[in-house]
C-alpha cells in the first residue's frame, strides 16, 4: 500500500485537487422499467475508458442533490440526516488515477491521493477479480453517528437501508449507461478504511466495481 502524507480532517483527507462534475442528466436512454428488468450483477469488463459524464451520473444517483434548496438527495434517508459518503477509486477513466471523495452539495470530486489502488482494494476484498479489472470502484461508507443522534439504536438499521437504496440506484444508472457493476460486501473493514485513509467513524459498507461491458 502506498504511504500517505496527507492528514485526515473530519473523516476525509485534505484535498489535492477538486473536479467540477458535469450537470447530471435527468432523462436517460431507457425507461426505469427496462433498467429494472435488465439489471444484473456483472463481473467482467472491457478495457475501455469511463467518461467524466458517466462518473457524474453514477455519483449523482448515489447521493446527488435533487432539489434547489439542497435538502433532498437521490436516495431516501431517515430524518434527512444522510450518513453516507461516496468515494471512487479510478483507474481507466477520463480523470487521473486516484482516490476521490464526492461532495453532493457542490457536485464535485476531490482527489485525496494519486495512483492506482485497485490491487490494494482487491487484496483486502479476498482478491476479487472484478475489483482488479474495473475501470473504477465506488466505495460506500457510513457514519452511523449522524443517524444515531436522532434514532439511537435504530440507526444501524436505517443506515443499512439507505446504503441499499444507493447501491440499487447505482445498478439502475449503470444499466442505463451500458455499464456493468457488482455489489461486493466481502472485505476487511479496517484495511479498506486504511486504503481510503478515513477515520474510524466511517465504516465501509460496499465496494462496487464499474466497467464497460
Amino acid at each position: 500500500m502506498k504511504k500517505r502524507n496527507n492528514k485526515t480532517v473530519g473523516g476525509v483527507l485534505n484535498l489535492i485537487t477538486t473536479i467540477k462534475l458535469p450537470e447530471p442528466d435527468k432523462k436517460g436512454p431507457i425507461s426505469i422499467e427496462e433498467a429494472i428488468y435488465n439489471r444484473r450483477s456483472k463481473r467482467d469488463y472491457l478495457k475501455e475508458c469511463i467518461s467524466l459524464k458517466e462518473i457524474s451520473q453514477l455519483c449523482w444517483c448515489s447521493q446527488g442533490i435533487t432539489d434547489e434548496r439542497n435538502m433532498f438527495r437521490a436516495v431516501p434517508s431517515a430524518g434527512a440526516l444522510y450518513p453516507l459518503e461516496i468515494f471512487i477509486v479510478t483507474t481507466n477513466t477520463e480523470i487521473e488515477q486516484g482516490i476521490y471523495h464526492y461532495s453532493p452539495e457542490s457536485h464535485t470530486l476531490s482527489m485525496m491521493e494519486k495512483g492506482d489502488f485497485r490491487q490494494d482494494l482487491a487484496r483486502f476484498a479476498l482478491g476479487q477479480r472484478a475489483i482488479k479489472i474495473a475501470s473504477m470502484n465506488i466505495i460506500i461508507v457510513a457514519d452511523y453517528g449522524r443517524t444515531a443522534t436522532k434514532y439511537g439504536t435504530r440507526a444501524e438499521r436505517y443506515v443499512h437501508m439507505e446504503a441499499g437504496h444507493a447501491a440499487q440506484n447505482i445498478y439502475l444508472q449503470a444499466e442505463g449507461l451500458g455499464l456493468g457493476v457488482v455489489s461486493i460486501g466481502a472485505f476487511y473493514d479496517e484495511d479498506i478504511r486504511r486504503v481510503l485513509s478515513i477515520t474510524k467513524e466511517l465504516i465501509p459498507l460496499y465496494i462496487i466495481p464499474v466497467g464497460r461491458i
